[in-house]
């Protein structure tokens, strides 16, 4: 097993390397990022799409870098590929050759279908689940759409429009009277079918569009994977975003180091969202990058193991004893069931409650004083993929009460990704409950109206009763310990 596996997305505009790390057979985490603003295809596409010299030896440089970076990661894999940029290139077999003499690095050029289906492969597999949608990366040279149906990926095209082409064909030289026209035909290639309500956005342009919306809006949380906008409700914003000068795109949370790039991405995204009817726009931290290590991790499987998350199991695989036998999942889930008809929630809050019993003693990790508060930090910083904002917050919050009702008044900023009081305090009761019997065998329940029966037919259980007696103030419900009903 490789532990560390690094790729390379050899772009039009960027160079950037991601090393993964495996903990297990599927989970896994990122170890390292790398970024090198390096413009291989810069002035190719009014060149006859011929990478110039000065670009490739910026390539070779930043190459040059990552391969010291990968091996001093301990990676034993590297996986380097080429898109747009390379592939239009006259001159492409010639720069390939040169970085193998020289570096000893192989390139693999893929075509627009190959890197419309690594994007949708990443997205399938590591963002909140999800039926149907259509992918949207825009690179510097190309535009990848990528369709998903039932959860399965049945269709992709590749689109020649991307920030870079257009800035050189258009926006460098003054010729946006053009643009309409050179958009027009292109566009029409996407087919009807490719229409969705879900546009799933990939690439650094529809990022920093994604993070300046949530700016406005003053997103309690930072993480943009997997965060959800109405189009239509967000469409004005991103049009003044598209007409501002250079000195106003600050105010709009962009970095300067998109700014030569920003507005022609978001020209293309409007156009694209727009021929697609899109109405919710989901932002994937994840690309062709991820795609690429996933299709060497799963082989021809294509997704994860059912009800299998990576980044929960990467967490365990790091932060919990290994020595020691977790129960609180098993009883969450036993406690779950027989309190039905109590707390009457969905199926949907049985499966955050085991994921959240899954990672409810990960703060001893960092120490036994205030685990809870650590952990929750833990969660909202490395649960990184399968999981919706509101879930995530929801698993870190249960845990950080540890049982404590939950405050409807409080003034965390993250109050507003919560559901209703009632639902957070029934599921906080059941985790702490659960984690209360971690290290009891054979512990049987029985509900007889508003009393729990917690018991072991064969001897007495262990428990603190003052404490239960904590755990339960906040529901009405009577526990009752070493009693067989």
């Amino acid at each position: 097993m490789a532990k560390k596996t690094a790729v390379v997305d050899l772009g039009s505009n960027s160079i950037r390397m991601i090393v993964f790390e495996k903990t297990s057979r599927y989970g896994f985490y990122t170890a390292a990022e790398f970024k090198r603003k390096v413009r291989l295809g810069e002035n190719a596409y009014n060149n006859g799409k011929i990478l110039q010299e000065e670009a490739m030896q910026r390539a070779e440089n930043a190459l040059r870098y990552f391969k010291e970076c990968a091996y001093k990661h301990k990676c034993k894999k590297i996986f380097i590929v080429g898109t747009s940029a390379l592939r239009d290139a006259p001159n492409s077999k010639d720069f390939i050759q040169r970085i193998k003499e020289k570096l000893g690095l192989n390139i693999r050029c893929i075509d627009g279908k190959s890197e419309s289906y690594f994007g949708g492969l990443a997205a399938l597999n590591l963002l909140s689940p999800f039926k149907n949608a259509t992918t949207l990366d825009i690179g510097g040279g190309s535009s990848e759409l990528c369709l998903i149906k039932d959860n399965k990926i049945v269709d992709y095209i590749s689109l020649d429009i991307g920030t870079v082409r257009l800035k050189e064909l258009f926006y460098d030289t003054n010729k946006l009277g053009n643009i309409e026209a050179f958009l027009k035909p292109i566009l029409e290639q996407i087919p009807t079918h490719f229409c969705n309500d879900n546009l799933i956005a990939i690439g650094g342009s529809l990022r920093a569009i994604s993070n300046s919306i949530m700016q406005k809006n003053s997103y309690p949380l930072k993480n943009l994977h997997d965060y959800r906008y109405d189009f239509k409700s967000e469409r004005q914003h991103i049009v003044k975003m598209l007409n501002a000068d250079a000195q106003s795109l600050t105010n709009f949370g962009i970095k300067k180091e998109r700014f030569d790039t920003i507005q022609e991405g978001t020209l293309i995204f409007l156009k694209i969202a727009e021929r697609l009817k899109s109405k919710q726009v989901i932002t994937s931290g994840v690309g062709i990058r991820e795609g690429v290590f996933l299709k060497d991790l799963l082989g021809t499987n294509h997704t994860f193991p059912i009800n299998f998350n990576p980044s929960l199991k990467s967490l365990q695989d790091r932060f919990l004893k290994q020595d020691l036998n977790y129960k609180t999942s098993h009883f969450a889930s036993k406690l779950f069931d027989v309190l039905q008809d109590l707390h009457r929630l969905s199926k949907r809050y049985r499966s955050i409650l085991i994921s959240a019993a899954k990672l409810s003693h990960i703060g001893e990790f960092l120490n036994f004083y205030f685990a809870n508060e650590h952990a929750m930090n833990f969660i909202l910083g490395g649960l990184s993929y399968g999981f919706s904002h509101q879930d995530k917050v929801l698993i870190a919050t249960i845990i950080r009460l540890n049982g404590k009702k939950s405050n409807p008044y409080s003034n965390d900023p993250l109050r507003q990704l919560l559901p209703n009081a009632k639902i957070i305090t029934w599921l906080s009761f059941l985790l702490a409950l659960a984690k209360a019997l971690n290290y009891e065998d054979n512990v049987s329940f029985k509900l007889l109206g508003s009393t729990l029966y917690i018991y072991n037919e064969d001897r007495e259980l262990n428990l603190a009763k003052e404490e239960l007696k904590k755990i339960s103030k906040s529901i009405s419900l009577t526990l009752v310990i070493n009693q067989i009903p």
